[in-house]
């Protein structure tokens, strides 16, 4: 077992593996991890699902009696990704249990087409909740502004709630709010807050990776000289931002009856330039009370090198503010910069959920031809 991996989690991180396939859970990869590498939850998104479907014959049984009950590619899609969350969440419920349901976690995004539609969303919160059918699901839905109103719907009605695509601090604000009024409205309906979890993912390397481009066009050497910070400063003041929410009365009220934080959670922390550390997502980002979501490439170099020395967030936080101010002043445009981080954020998922649909649509035709 990882010593770096079990320092990191004693500082309070808690390490979640951001990838699930029929492969892994078959072959026990995902309970290996679980055993030797600390990992206590998992995440998934469009994109892992149409790369688990491309590869192998993991799926071929299932699509199979899929054909053959004459099912169409939306509910087929359904019905595969679930199969694998469940099995899943149950891999994983023995970390539930212990953890008395902190940890343990695996998580489904709505079909990312919804993303601007409240309504549709909430009710495929709802499907994919009783599809699944483990307490230690998340659902996830992205943060938008049509996406805020249904994370307060489903959390008032008792479905824990995976916040995703977070990138500006406004939203996120945005974001702690409607985790506030769905739990306040749990609380009308009677149910139990101790039931109901919630974690808000706020994304990293895109930021750099958005941001530094945009420096690169600027060319000056003031310019240059902030690359590959952006990110980091972006997620220190997000923590510095829960720990103001979470300091008022409107949280205590709510923690009184019984409910948990919504911690933030370190999303998009595979480092994208070659010039970076592999394991600087991680390094630098440890909190109290957070998670950090990896893919394996990440989770396997924090095991071999990672350098964990601490809290390296809240000394930080002037730093940081220091950074996003300097941006600022050499012409970046914050504001821009998350809108379309947000926007291609949701296209690329609904273009991954596209290229899913697809796959499994030629692999129904080809079952059904062969049959």
């Amino acid at each position: 077992m990882s010593e770096i991996l079990k320092r990191l989690s004693d500082e309070g991180v808690s390490i979640w593996l951001d990838d699930i396939s029929r492969d892994r859970l078959r072959t026990g990869g995902l309970a290996e991890l679980v055993k030797d590498k600390h990992v206590v939850g998992v995440t998934s998104n469009p994109t892992i699902f149409a790369k688990a479907l491309s590869k192998g014959t993991a799926y071929d049984d299932q699509v199979r009696d899929l054909a053959v009950r004459g099912v169409d590619v939306e509910e087929a899609a359904r019905a595969i990704t679930t199969y694998d969350i469940r099995w899943g969440c149950d891999v994983l419920r023995p970390v539930y249990d212990r953890t008395d349901g902190i940890d343990g976690r695996v998580s489904i995004e709505v079909d990312p087409r919804l993303a601007r539609d409240t309504r549709r969303t909430v009710a495929e919160a709802r499907a994919l909740w009783w599809l699944v059918d483990r307490p230690n699901l998340f659902i996830k839905i992205p943060a938008t502004e049509e996406g805020l109103p249904a994370i307060t719907e489903a959390l008032a009605e008792g479905i824990s709630v995976n916040v995703t695509l977070i990138f500006s601090l406004e939203r996120y604000g945005k974001v702690i709010d409607a985790f506030f009024a769905g739990l306040e409205k749990a609380r009308e309906n009677g149910l139990d807050l101790t039931k109901i979890s919630s974690v808000a993912s706020f994304f990293v390397s895109r930021v750099d990776t958005e941001i530094d481009k945009r420096l690169d066009k600027i060319g000056s050497d003031e310019a240059k000289a902030l690359r590959s910070k952006a990110g980091l400063a972006n997620a220190r003041l997000a923590y510095a931002l829960y720990e103001e929410k979470f300091a008022t009365d409107r949280w205590k009220a709510l923690k009184d009856a019984g409910a948990r934080p919504q911690r933030p959670l370190w999303a998009s922390t595979g480092v994208k330039d070659p010039n970076l550390s592999d394991t600087l997502y991680v390094d630098e980002l440890v909190a109290p009370g957070t998670v950090n979501t990896m893919p394996e490439a990440t989770l396997l170099a924090v095991a071999d090198h990672g350098r964990i020395r601490g809290d390296s967030v809240r000394g930080a936080y002037d730093d940081a503010r220091a950074h996003m101010a300097a941006l600022k002043d050499v012409g970046v445009d914050y504001d821009d910069v998350v809108k379309v981080l947000e926007d291609e954020g949701v296209e690329k998922f609904a273009v991954s959920w596209k290229e899913l649909l697809d796959s499994i649509r030629g692999e129904l035709e080809s079952k059904r031809a062969g049959a």
